[in-house]
């Protein structure tokens, strides 16, 4: 007879990063590059978190055409799956939006910052300045655990045996690769590591409120 103590073990506190590829990414990118690039040119950089680079105007999905539009409809969409009641049944909002374009160029990045006034952010990759094939060229999207960084300072060698359970007290990284979108909880602390390529790191990112 097994002495080993039946219990059960709750996940609780999770937070949602979803990761996606669209397949179309490749379309949606030959259409915008050109469009940031050109804005760049033209329009000095408002600049917020940005550690060096360049950062557009909150009002993208005015001037940057069909591809953007259809961007912010996708996340939109993703929103609407990914957001329910506090009973659990599913909503259909009409998420209010901005968006806006960053390109990042050698040794530039983003401060840990959040998104105040919003629910959802999401960050999408134009062009990942060829960090995907190269990831020691940097400029990974990185998220700070928002429970605290007192269990790694206190025993950095122990983790928890429950799904997610390993970085805890630490930070979490999404690779950049063009075509993906990633989205997560605009409250959730995070930053971009310096990009250390020669090319450029295009991405545009968006926030969906109430």
């Amino acid at each position: 007879m097994s002495n080993q103590l039946a219990f059960n073990t709750v996940a609780a506190f999770g937070t949602p990063i979803v990761v996606v590829d669209l397949p179309d990414g490749a379309q949606i990118n030959a259409s915008l590059l050109p469009v940031l690039l050109k804005r760049e040119a033209e329009q000095p950089s408002k600049s917020h978190s940005t550690l060096g680079g360049w950062q557009s105007t909150w009002d993208v999905d005015k001037w940057a055409g069909a591809s953007a539009i259809k961007l912010l409809a996708i996340g939109r969409n993703i929103a609407n799956r990914i957001t329910t009641d506090r009973a659990g049944k599913p909503v259909s909002i009409m998420w209010q939006a901005n968006m806006w374009a960053n390109i990042n160029r050698s040794g530039h990045g983003n401060e840990f910052h959040s998104h105040p006034g919003s629910y959802w952010s999401g960050v999408y990759y134009v062009d990942d300045g060829g960090s995907s094939a190269d990831p020691s060229l940097g400029g990974e999207l990185e998220f700070m655990d928002p429970r605290g960084p007192a269990p790694a300072m206190y025993a950095p060698h122990l983790a928890f045996a429950i799904p997610g359970g390993l970085s805890v007290g630490a930070n979490e990284t999404v690779q950049p690769k063009a075509g993906r979108l990633v989205m997560f909880p605009a409250w959730l602390l995070h930053q971009v590591r310096p990009y250390r390529g020669t090319a450029q790191r295009v991405s545009v990112a968006f926030n969906l409120g109430l």
